[in-house]
């Protein structure tokens, strides 16, 4: 029998259009023997849809077009079955039923732990990571702290929030102690959004400026001078973890950016995502320096309580020859499958690893006492002082 799989995708972010890239592109990898695909699209004001069209990427084009054909639905739990129930009209028809959610989201509202968190709610079981190491993988400033406990590398920063800066800007570019240049974040986006370079103190301005503009919280970090930079994908949870090849990325900027990765090499229709930005894999490292990446990946995903599979990029300074953990991306620009392909194992397979783990993790979840079968509220004839309110 087939795992009837809800991929879900789209969602209330900047990086929406990023992750319909990676998903369709996902979907047309899925072991079709093993799993019945039942597509989910979230729009942006978080609205969750469904049907066969939103397979075609050509549908996306007219958003007003796919709303009238695509059904709106929601999802909740009835009776041991999970449900896509019609949103509108007078009969909450289901739609269709579905096993196991695999969300293939970026950014807030879908990798942060949100679209997490209302999965556990209704209680379906859901590939990728959890609640909590979603919220470590989104935000960057959460992410740096937990890794420097772990003694994992991580170059210098400085954090702030909107208001902070807002209120005294001089007293916060003055708190910042970070030789220029230096590189300034939105705390919990990614795909390269928002991010700037700043050599000078008006160039910090406008780049902590153009970071508000999409999270509450700024993070200014050190730039490696002698940089190149490098990803590896991990893969497993907290018993067992496999280590993709490590590629080199490039860009002509100095910032690999949102077009780097999503918008060239995508000729004819073909969605590559990710797989087009420039690489060279596998990269072309020291054996010490090699090994010491592959050691701090393990640790990272171990230390953020990483499931499913992730790809953790690096900042190599090669004057120093020490690798930095840069960020750790909990649902992957086209699930890193490029980095798996040259370890021998093909897209569907890792998509059915990804799945695997999901159902492994949700198996051990489900050994762990959550509730208390006894009421102690039964019999409970306190609460005097509530008398008065009956007034």
């Amino acid at each position: 029998m087939k795992i009837r799989l809800c991929v879900l995708f789209g969602g209330r972010s900047v990086e929406h259009e990023v992750s319909i890239i990676t998903a369709l592109q996902a979907i047309n990898k899925i072991d079709k023997l093993k799993y019945d695909v039942v597509p989910v699209y979230i729009d942006k004001k978080g609205d969750w849809y469904t049907g066969n069209m939103l397979l075609d990427i050509e549908i996306y084009k007219d958003l007003d077009l796919l709303k009238r054909y695509a059904k709106e639905v929601v999802l909740y739990k009835r009776g041991e079955q999970f449900v896509l129930q019609n949103k509108k009209g007078l009969f909450k028809t289901v739609v269709d039923y579905v096993d196991l959610a695999f969300p293939i989201m970026h950014g807030t509202n879908g990798e942060d732990g949100t679209l997490q968190g209302y999965l556990e709610t209704v209680g379906i079981p859901y590939a990728e990571s959890s609640v909590y190491a979603s919220v470590l993988g989104q935000d960057k400033i959460f992410q740096k702290q937990v890794l420097k406990e772990n003694n994992v590398n991580v170059v210098k920063y400085k954090w702030f929030f909107d208001k902070e800066y807002l209120s005294d800007p001089e007293k916060m570019i003055e708190s910042i102690k970070i030789d220029y240049p230096v590189i300034v974040k939105p705390a919990t986006l990614g795909s390269s959004v928002g991010i700037g370079i700043a050599h000078n103190e008006l160039e910090l301005r406008e780049c902590i400026n153009d970071a508000i503009e999409y999270d509450e919280k700024v993070l200014v970090e050190e730039v490696i001078e002698n940089l190149r930079e490098v990803n590896i994908s991990v893969l497993g949870n907290s018993e067992n973890v496999s280590l993709s090849v490590i590629e080199e990325v490039g860009s002509k900027n100095e910032l690999l950016t949102y077009e780097d990765k999503y918008v060239g090499g995508g000729k004819g229709g073909k969605l590559k995502g990710m797989a087009s930005a420039k690489r060279k894999i596998p990269a072309d490292l020291p054996e010490t320096l090699e090994k010491s990446i592959r050691t701090q990946a393990k640790n990272a995903f171990r230390a953020l309580n990483m499931n499913g599979v992730v790809r953790i990029d690096f900042l190599i300074d090669e004057k120093e020859d020490k690798a930095y953990v840069n960020e750790v991306n909990t649902i992957p620009g086209s699930l890193s499958f490029y980095l798996w392909e040259k370890t021998g194992k093909d897209y569907p397979e890792l998509i059915d690893d990804i799945i695997n783990l999901g159902i492994i993790n949700y198996k051990n979840k489900q050994r762990k006492t959550t509730t208390f079968k006894s009421n102690i509220l039964e019999g409970f004839n306190g609460f005097k002082g509530m008398k008065g309110l009956k007034k």
